[in-house]
This record gives C-alpha cells, structure tokens and sequence, in this order.
C-alpha cells in the first residue's frame, strides 16, 4: 500500500502520506512485530509522523505534517487498539482546525489545509474500521472565517514558482544528496522520497526543465508530471491560435531547415541538452489548437509529453508522436495530412514512425564495455535502435555492416542523413554500396549537420 501511494501521489501530501503508510507497514507489518494494541498503534503513528516529516526538505507548520504530529501525540495512555485509533482520529481533526493559525495563506483564506483534511479522512477510516462504528457521515471541520474573494498579495510577499514538477526516478541511493541539493536551490516544497533505487520526486520551480534535467543528472525520470501553478489566478496560458500543427524538436541545422521546408515548426535545442519546458509549451500553444508533436530524441520525449500536458490547459488537442530519431520524425511528417480528422493523422504518424528502423554511427569518447565487446577512445560505433550492434575502426565500412545489418530483415526505403564532421563522399559512397548490394531500396540523402552523430540512418 505504501509503495502503491508512492507510485500514485499527485502533490506534496500525496507523498508526505505514501510515507506516513510506509512508517506505519515498517512497525505493524514486520514478520516479528507485535500483537497490535495501543501502545504499539501510538509507536507506529509516531515514527510515521518522524518519517514523514523527514522527507520534505524545509518542512512548514500548519500542513500535513503538523496534523499528523498532533495525531500521534494524541494517544498517549490509550492501552487499547479501538481507543488510540480514536485518540488519533479526534486529535487529527483538532489540529487540523489550528491549521488556519499557522500557516499565512490560510489565515487569509479562512480554510484548513487540504492535505491535512485528507489524513483525518485516512485516520477515521482506521478508527472506524477498527471499531466496527462507523459514521454516517464525515464532518468537515468548520472555517474560522468566511471565505473571502481572493486575496490581494501583501507588499512583502514574494509571487510563489510557477510550476509543480513531480516524476518517478530510477537512480542509486548515493546520487539523491546530489538531487536533494541541485532541486533546493532552484525552488520550494522538495520532497523526495523512495529508495531501493526507486524516489518519488516533488518540488515548486520557476524553471520546470531545469527540475527535469536534475534527475536526468541522477537516474531515469518517468512518469514526468508538470502542472502549471498559477493557472487560477488569470495568468495560465493563453488561447491558443486556431489550425493544424506538427512541431518537431532538433538540435541539427540541417535537420532543422528539412522540417521546416516540410511544414513543421521546430523548436531547435543545444546539442547534447534538452529545451526549456516553458520554450517548448509556448511553441505547442502558439502553433494551433491541433498539434502533434515530434520530440525526435529518447530524452526530449517525456519533457514533450509534460510540456503537452501544460500546453492542454489553454484548450488545446495536442499529441506527442513518440519518435526516438530524427529519422523517424521525418517518416511520421512524411504521411502528415491536415485534411484528415486529427486522430486519424496521428495514427497514421505514430505508424509511420514506428515502421522505421533508426541506426546511427558515432565516435567512442572513452573505453567502454558494450553489448558486441569492448570499444576504444576513436571507435566508429555502430547502433540500431539506440543499442550498439558492431564495433569497427573505419567510418565508410562501419556504415556499410550496419546498412547491411538493418536491410536483414527487409527495406524499403532507406534515409541518409549526414553529419557536420563526416566526410564529404559519405553518403555518396554508400549509395553505392547500396545500388550494388541492395538494388530494390529506393534511398535518399540529406544535410543534416548534426554535430554528435556522423550519420543518421532510417529503414522503412
């Protein structure tokens, strides 16, 4: 259950409580724990309690956090099971009507804090559960005040960060101080949780790709999650323009210009970086209200679904065709019809793309074990489908075993891209090659001038 409200949390309390239940499974769930009873109960909520708090990185009174102290405290004597789970019940909701004297925003507005609502909702079940009583209904705890129109801002109040960022992450236990530290300097309300090599990531930022890149920096983030902060207070993205769109990602010039003459408007990043989120959601919304987006790279492929995810917010239909090369952004464009009812212009895109096979050949850096044996710094590395399939110290003929190895399996048509620092005649070599060893694949070439990679390959 825990690892389930993990996986699931959607906000700041919603991971503060996954850890509230993991506090609780590590003292009631262990194969030698004791028969439950009150003290045991008042054990268990208040090592949650410690837990929980321990994972927000500043913690604030007047939240969860304080409610679920306040709980735990509350069971004191209680020797029986029935009684504790009441104690904590009835002290849950009685710190949470204190909630509108800690916290500021909440003074202001007159209301409790929310996620402190949800926890006495949590701990009423268990006391009814426990008891067999249950209540008819459930009794929000009254406001302290009338709830007024929104609140002016004081003078002294800083305007909070635009956006909550939350992911999954797979990365080792030594690479979170790391995490911890790069996200508190670029925001407020961090929480990261987990362990085992999976965290649950939350915090506030104004820069919502640069928290993206920070668990790049760490591990694989998944499940990416953006929500843009301010929406409700009429300064949430505006309405977007009226028309069918493609917008495609590239760092490569030439590749840049090719979507370009194609009718796709590109959003060009720095090679070996991924753009801005707010850069990339701004051009979704200002290319339309049907939009299909093209990241054309493993790691711009979550950031442009959390970048649609915001652009949505503004009315927008936006689909992310999830494209891992270039060379598949250029299968999916090639099939893109505006006249088509847009679901059925995505399908037919996400079809295309994902009926091309995509290799390219790069330079080894550094000595490394792959999955065909071992490279050397200046290797030519040859890869399909982001994995390396051979190994060669020759440019030229490193390309021809992996046209060949591609064309194994069948080929229609064959793209060519070519990179700023290979060789002028590549291309024209291995066309060539393959009029003489695979006459019946129709094959075209392209600039690309991508700076990593010194040659692109496709096969449809």
């Amino acid at each position: 259950m825990a690892r389930g409200a993990l996986l699931g949390a959607r906000g700041n309390s919603g991971v503060i409580l996954s850890q509230f239940l993991r506090g609780l499974a590590e003292i009631l769930g262990g194969r030698d724990a004791p028969p439950p009873d009150g003290r045991v109960l008042g054990e268990a909520l208040g090592y949650a309690a410690l837990l929980a708090r321990h994972a927000v990185e500043h913690p604030v009174e007047g939240t969860i956090l304080s409610v679920l102290a306040d709980a735990s405290g509350q069971i004191g004597d209680q020797q029986t099971l029935g009684g504790a789970a009441r104690a904590a019940a009835a002290g849950a909701r009685r710190a949470l009507r204190a909630t509108t004297g800690q916290l500021d925003v909440l003074s202001r507005s007159g209301v409790v804090d929310a996620g402190g609502a949800g926890l006495c909702v949590v701990l009423d079940a268990l006391a009814a559960v426990i008891t067999d009583e249950y209540p008819e209904r459930y009794v929000v705890p009254p406001r302290t005040a009338p709830a007024p129109g929104p609140a002016a801002p004081r003078e002294d109040e800083r305007p909070g960060p635009g956006y909550e960022v939350m992911y999954l992450l797979d990365a080792p236990d030594d690479a979170i101080h790391i995490l911890r530290a790069a996200l508190d300097g670029l925001g407020d309300s961090l929480v990261v949780v987990g362990g085992d090599g999976l965290w649950n990531v939350h915090v506030h930022v104004d820069d919502a790709g640069a928290a993206i890149e920070a668990g790049l920096a760490a591990g694989r983030p998944h499940r990416i999650r953006v929500t843009y902060l301010k929406a409700a207070d009429g300064h949430g993205p505006q309405a977007p323009c009226i028309g069918r769109a493609v917008v495609a990602v590239t760092a490569a010039e030439g590749l840049a210009e090719l979507f370009e003459e194609n009718g796709a408007l590109v959003v060009r990043r720095a090679s070996g970086t991924v753009p801005p989120l707010a850069v990339l959601a701004e051009a979704i919304l200002a290319a339309g209200d049907e939009v299909a987006v093209l990241p054309n790279e493993p790691e711009v492929l979550d950031l442009a679904e959390a970048a649609a995810e915001r652009a949505r917010e503004g009315g927008a239909r936006i689909a992310v065709v999830p494209t891992r090369a270039s060379v598949q952004g250029l299968a999916a464009l090639a099939v893109h019809d505006p006249v088509r009812r847009f679901a059925d212009d995505v399908i037919a895109m996400t079809r295309a793309a994902g009926a091309t096979r995509f290799g390219q050949l790069e330079i080894a850096a550094e000595e490394a074990v792959t999955s065909v044996g071992l490279c050397r710094p200046g290797d030519v590395l040859g890869l399909i489908d982001g994995d390396v399939a051979m190994i060669g110290r020759d440019l030229s003929r490193t390309a021809h075993g992996l046209l060949d190895r591609m064309l194994s399996g069948g080929g229609e048509l064959v793209t060519l891209v070519r990179g700023r620092h290979a060789p002028d005649d590549l291309t024209d070599r291995l066309e060539a090659h393959l009029r003489l060893r695979h006459p019946d694949v129709e094959t075209v070439s392209y600039e690309g001038r991508q700076e990593l990679y010194p040659l692109l390959v496709g096969v449809e």
